[in-house]
């Protein structure tokens, strides 16, 4: 939940782009007692932000932030939450848990503190399997590193 306020200039963000983009009529909630969904693998996830548009879910956001200075244990568990989340979202949208309507967006937005040990690349190591090429060298910010000539 957004209860801190740090993520409120996202959440007006957000809201003019839905309103922007022709769904001015449409509901924008952001009240805890409004933001509730019914899961698949649990009964409800609560979200920061829900679009409903006669009737139909258009929009759920997620909203977190995070600052140091456990970087890894908290990146990999809001890492996991998204993953989860997802996968309850869309199991419970094929089953029928928001009615028959088209495919709504589910957003997750994760704000990382600018800090040294976010940018400082991760050591993984795996014995037994490589770790994948996109996770190698990359920080907490950036999952890949460019090289200059393919800039």
């Amino acid at each position: 939940m957004t209860s801190g306020k740090n993520m409120d200039g996202f959440v007006s963000l957000f809201t003019d782009i839905v309103r922007a983009n022709g769904l001015a009529h449409a509901e924008i909630h952001l009240q805890r007692a409004a933001l509730t969904l019914p899961g698949y693998f649990r009964p409800t996830k609560l979200w920061d932000l829900l679009v409903i548009h006669q009737g139909e879910l258009i929009a759920a956001i997620e909203l977190k932030s995070h600052i140091g200075p456990s970087f890894g244990n908290n990146f990999n568990n809001r890492a996991e939450e998204s993953i989860g989340t997802a996968h309850d979202f869309w199991t419970a949208y094929r089953e029928g848990a928001f009615g028959k309507q088209p495919r709504p967006f589910a957003g997750w937005l994760m704000l990382v503190e600018d800090a040294p040990k976010s940018r400082s690349p991760v050591k993984d190591k795996s014995p037994h399997f490589p770790v994948s090429a996109e996770f190698q060298n990359a920080s907490y910010l950036v999952t890949t590193q460019v090289p200059a000539a393919e800039q």
